[in-house]
């Protein structure tokens, strides 16, 4: 029988998947009466796969080889463009498996090593959205670790995202996604997110946290969903062109009101509108449906059938520039300065010293008890001067003698200054990719430089930035890099040459802040 089937209609799953869950040694504990949760209770680090040996082969090297044997029979996508994200079928890979083939052929060779999958919660329902935050999932292909730091941010964001525990335990349209992301990608980390409350309210909550959450950084979105479920095959296909072409229309708002009014089915509506809405953010441009298929073209049983899609989302490689005139009055000309901006632009103070110096001494405390294995001091937000308690961008810069030894920071304003700077005063020491982590005879040579941002500003006239005084984030599509006020005076750069540096940092070619489509931000900072 078609195992879908029974994960939608039939409650017999339940039985199974609690057998799964005690063949494959998934531990559910009830968390201490001292500890508060709202999902109620805590599993083991590592989620055991539930449905490897029923959905998909158990057996690691036989999984392997079909999967490959399903990408090897579709065909490859041509003229694609960079890809955003993935929309993908979560049924038994005997019915769906092709038709995610499509989808997940695209990926190979993009080397891409993030990835978020949101999925919908079929089995308990809850507002808002669970994320996995800890240990890793496990398949037959072996354990794809959880990047527990996205997780905390994108979690920090709303507090209507948390971790659901319930969410997670049998759910199958996550985990069935993994196999083909291992096989396509290799190595990668995850960001787990189940989505229980499917309106679009909530997905825009969860869609905002994303994409603050990966502003700077490379992340493949998946989104997990079938189409319409249990109709005969001429009215299933009249519903899922329905979301077929909401979906390569990127119509967000058309495709939330066809599901809300069933003019149209997606047991993973959700995330689709979500992934879709994080996409938009991150400058794709465009939806290519790449495949269609049901469950009757598997099975030949067409009274009840079960819709599958697979497509990819994409921004393009390039675009065309804007030829400009070297002396032409253009907006992006280089000329003489504005000095009309305030060093503390849309802020009512700066920090006095007071302040400074306990932002130093709650970086330093962090990055020394953790380099010596110690708990860093529990901050206390009502005891900090009410300048602290602000939401502010910050950076934390370390550097040994004079060599850069970390450097990680908030660009946008999503928690409270002195919380913001404890925790990238470890990710800096700890976490920056480009270092290995501060060891504890490290410390005594160690220097802690602080920049506080300013809120970032949109500029037309590239003169509007003055060296030493302006940072500058630069961004275009999928693609966004940032250098503070210090970089260029340390490196004697011109406004040009910070231009054209901020430019690649983007990973955008040095002269892209000429195109009209580049966005560029300033904004200044009080370093210390």
């Amino acid at each position: 029988m078609n195992m879908e089937f029974m994960s939608v209609k039939y409650s017999k799953i339940a039985v199974l998947l609690i057998l799964a869950a005690v063949v494959t040694g998934w531990t559910i504990q009830k968390r201490p009466e001292s500890e508060s949760h709202r999902g109620g209770a805590v599993m083991e680090p590592i989620r055991k796969s539930v449905i490897a040996g029923s959905w998909y082969p158990g057996d690691p090297i036989k999984l392997r080889k079909d999967i490959e044997g399903y990408l090897h029979t579709v065909p490859t996508v041509e003229n694609l463009g960079r890809v955003v994200a993935l929309i993908c079928p979560h049924a038994g890979y005997m019915y769906s498996g092709r038709v995610a083939a499509h989808a997940y052929k695209t990926l190979m060779g993009t080397g891409l090593k993030r990835v978020i999958v949101v999925a919908p919660s079929h089995r308990h329902f809850f507002k808002g959205s669970s994320v996995y935050n800890r240990g890793g999932y496990e398949t037959p292909l072996g354990i794809v670790p959880v990047d527990e730091t996205l997780c905390k941010t994108i979690m920090d964001a709303s507090p209507t995202i948390d971790f659901v525990p319930r969410a997670h335990v049998q759910e199958h349209s996550l985990e069935i996604q993994l196999p083909f992301l291992q096989c396509t990608l290799g190595e990668f980390s995850l960001v787990p997110i189940v989505l229980g409350d499917q309106g679009l309210d909530n997905c825009r909550i969860l869609a905002d946290a994303i994409a603050a959450s990966t502003r700077n950084q490379q992340v493949l979105l998946v989104a997990s969903t079938d189409l319409s479920h249990f109709h005969p095959y001429d009215e299933a296909t009249a519903f899922d062109q329905r979301f077929i072409e909401r979906v390569k229309a990127f119509d967000v708002d058309g495709l939330a009101k066809d599901l809300a009014q069933t003019r149209t089915e997606a047991c993973g509506g959700g995330p689709v509108l979500t992934v879709m809405l994080v996409a938009r953010k991150m400058g794709a441009e465009s939806i290519r449906v790449l495949h269609y298929a049901n469950s009757g073209d598997v099975t030949g049983d067409r009274s009840s059938v079960v819709g599958y899609m697979a497509a990819v989302i994409t921004q393009e490689k390039s675009h065309k520039p804007i030829e400009r005139s070297e002396n032409s009055p253009t907006q992006r000309s280089m000329g003489s300065t504005n000095d009309g901006v305030s060093d503390q632009e849309g802020l009512d103070r700066s920090l006095d010293q007071e302040e400074k110096e306990t932002l130093l001494h709650v970086a330093r405390e962090t990055i020394y008890c953790l380099a010596r294995r110690e708990k860093p001091p529990l901050l206390e937000l009502e005891e900090v001067p009410s300048l602290l308690r602000e939401k502010r961008g910050a950076f934390v810069t370390l550097h040994k003698g004079r060599m850069l030894r970390g450097c990680i920071g908030y660009i946008q304003p999503i928690k409270p200054l002195v919380l913001a700077i404890q925790e990238m005063a470890e990710a800096a020491a700890f976490r920056d990719p480009r270092f290995p982590p501060i060891t504890a005879d490290e410390l005594d040579d160690l220097d802690i430089e602080i920049s506080v941002l300013t809120p970032l500003r949109c500029i037309k006239d590239v003169n509007e930035i003055q060296v030493g005084k302006h940072g500058i984030y630069i961004s275009k599509g999928y693609r966004s890099g940032i250098l503070l006020p210090q970089v260029a005076t340390e490196q004697g750069w011109d406004r040009q040459k910070f231009l054209e540096h901020t430019c690649l940092k983007a990973g955008l070619p040095k002269d892209a802040w000429k195109d009209s489509e580049t966005e560029i931000k300033v904004f200044s900072a009080e370093i210390f």
